[in-house]
């Protein structure tokens, strides 16, 4: 998720680029990466980029399965970003860069804080999903959650126990990461962003308490 939002975030600029070339590199990473199966690209990180180097880049099954499934996903965190980015009235943009703000801090400090609240939710739906997309990952050897039950199963064809075991994991992982999102909506969502006190920390804003400070009026 990472390399996913990290992605997403330049894709974002350079879909709203005033250069043509930048938006078409966008569009085509796009294309290529919302187009195919993930699957499809887990498998090729692995064994296809091996064979299109003769072997001189030979990834190691983890290192693939991270690469694949984070450039996938910075291609639909790219849309969750450029979303929130135009949410966000152009006409602060513009009043920022007359006080002489250029447009990286224009953007840091007036845009993005704004986009956040239009952000959070479907990157934790991102998250969530991304969690399952692991499972994935059996099919390049990685030893992730579903494989580890596929190799129980394998050998002891206790089907029903295995896969329930597995599930319960995922169930519970895809718990905490809802109860995450749900807290950061709460504390990132419009009122906060309109009505919190101005000193407020990012402890404070995302946790509800800061340290070696006195509480103000919220």
């Amino acid at each position: 998720m990472a390399i996913g939002i990290a992605l997403g975030l330049l894709g974002a600029l350079g879909a709203l680029s005033r250069l043509p070339v930048v938006r078409l590199v966008v569009n085509a990473y796009l294309w290529v990466f919302r187009g195919t199966p993930v699957i499809v690209q887990i498998v090729f990180w692995y064994d296809a980029t091996a064979e299109l180097t003769n072997n001189r880049i030979n990834l190691p099954a983890l290192l693939a399965g991270v690469i694949a499934l984070g450039v996938n996903e910075g291609a639909y965190m790219t849309e969750i970003v450029r979303a929130g980015l135009l949410s966000v009235d152009r006409g602060q943009l513009e009043a920022a860069r007359s006080l002489g703000m250029t447009y990286p801090l224009a953007m840091r400090r007036i845009v993005i804080p704004q986009a956040i609240r239009i952000i959070l939710p479907p990157t934790g739906n991102q998250f969530i999903g991304m969690l399952k997309a692991t499972s994935l990952l059996f099919t390049i050897a990685v030893p992730e959650i579903y494989a580890t039950g596929v190799n129980l199963y394998s050998t002891n064809f206790r089907y029903f126990e295995v896969l329930s075991v597995v599930s319960i994991w995922y169930l519970m992982l895809t718990s905490v990461l809802t109860f995450v999102q749900r807290r950061l909506e709460r504390r990132f969502g419009y009122d906060r962003m309109t009505a919190g006190g101005s000193g407020d920390g990012m402890l404070r804003r995302v946790f509800g308490f800061s340290f070696g400070t006195t509480s103000g009026a919220r």
